[in-house]
């Protein structure tokens, strides 16, 4: 089998390398931070012009056309660079909304094409407490004229503040089971409160009392709302993958450097076996999560949502971010524990994409309850959304 990269793979890994290394050096990171600003807005419009908001989105639906499999590469160069713009969460958004196009008759087309350009962000309210996305404590309910009520509450919403539109799950009574909204930010009814956790990210709190929406709000790409948003999560957890693919490995990389660098007791602390072993066991943790990423964005190109598969690669994005970011902060020694010193934000990210959509533990139970049942549910392509991406 053929792993390299192709030539149009190649070519977008080394622009996403050279906009990101411009603008998310650590100086230019540490005075981003003090500046107060939700997001890089100056990188975004450059990541916009250069096309890279919209790889994984059609060409037809204003996009630059490419994959998953793409999309993963560019979400890992903007992960190594802990770039601070909501890429992740608009790109797959996007690309839901075009799976859902066929069913809404492209009722959100001027969305797509507006996230695909960078005029539009969009966030992604999935995650419940305990993991239960599948039984989501947000309430959706037919009103009089056909359309959507929604009333609930979701916390710690990436990006919540900063979106245009937002993708809330929510369940739906009538249907005994979730789905999948889109909810404009400004629509009556919704309070939005700013949030803080512990990386940079920012955060909301999204309030809705009473909030109407058309009928086409609810995404269903043809086998039914539970799928369009099975869908989702299955690619919002492996961009996050892919994302604490580039955290881990970056942080790995700044660590090696480092310890060959650091002297202690007349040699490089580095060329000590205790410090190989474990930056070797990082290493291997690193080239797990890769293969696992991999795989599961491959099938995904492939039409199929492999709810194991995605499991096993979310799995590994949270055990082996953390124990890779726990490895750089230790052999940073008391660099490690130094805010004013780059390492930490390594952390801090690694953390923030580990819990999300299902931590170490969840993602085992869910594995586990597929291997119970004799087989991984896949999902083929859903309403002939997927050939539009």
């Amino acid at each position: 089998m053929e792993f390299a990269l192709d030539d149009d793979q190649e070519a977008l890994v080394e622009l996403a390398r050279s906009i990101l290394a411009d603008h998310c050096g650590d100086d230019q990171l540490r005075a981003f931070a003090a500046s107060g600003a939700p997001f890089d807005a100056r990188l975004w419009q450059l990541l916009a012009e250069a096309g890279l908001i919209g790889v994984g989105i059609a060409e037809a639906k204003g996009g630059t056309g490419f994959g998953m499999v793409e999309a993963a590469l560019l979400l890992e160069c903007a992960g190594a660079a802990l770039a601070p713009v909501p890429l992740r969460e608009t790109l797959i958004g996007a690309r839901t909304l075009i799976m859902a196009g066929a069913m809404a008759g492209d009722a959100h087309g001027d969305l797509i094409a507006q996230a695909a350009s960078g005029k539009a962000i969009l966030a992604s309210a999935c995650d419940e407490v305990g993991n239960a996305w599948q039984t989501p404590a947000m309430q959706a309910r037919r009103d009089d004229a056909g359309g959507w009520q929604l009333d609930g509450e979701r916390s710690a919403v990436a990006w919540g503040m900063e979106a245009q539109a937002l993708l809330i799950s929510a369940w739906i009574e009538s249907e005994g089971g979730a789905g999948l909204f889109v909810v404009p930010a400004d629509a009556a009814g919704l309070d939005r409160q700013a949030q803080a956790g512990t990386d940079p990210t920012p955060l909301a709190l999204l309030t809705l009392a009473n909030v109407r929406l058309p009928a086409s709000a609810l995404l269903d790409g043809g086998t039914g709302p539970a799928d369009l948003l099975r869908w989702h999560v299955g690619q919002m957890r492996v961009g996050l993958a892919a994302s604490q693919l580039g955290i881990a490995g970056e942080a790995l990389r700044r660590t090696a450097a480092y310890t060959s660098e650091r002297v202690q007791f007349g040699r490089p602390v580095g060329s000590m076996q205790a410090v190989q072993q474990r930056a070797a066991d990082a290493y291997i943790d690193v080239e797990a999560m890769r293969s696992t990423l991999w795989r599961a964005a491959w099938l995904i190109d492939q039409g199929l949502c492999d709810d194991a598969e995605i499991a096993v690669a979310k799995y590994w994005a949270a055990i082996g971010g953390h124990r890779v970011t726990h490895t750089a902060q230790h052999q940073h020694g008391g660099m490690g524990a130094d805010v004013t010193y780059p390492i930490h934000r390594y952390f801090l990210a690694a953390k923030a994409v580990e819990t999300a959509l299902g931590g170490t533990q969840p993602m085992l139970a869910e594995l586990g309850s597929a291997i119970a049942t004799g087989a991984a549910r896949r999902l083929s392509a859903i309403g002939g959304g997927f050939d539009a991406l």
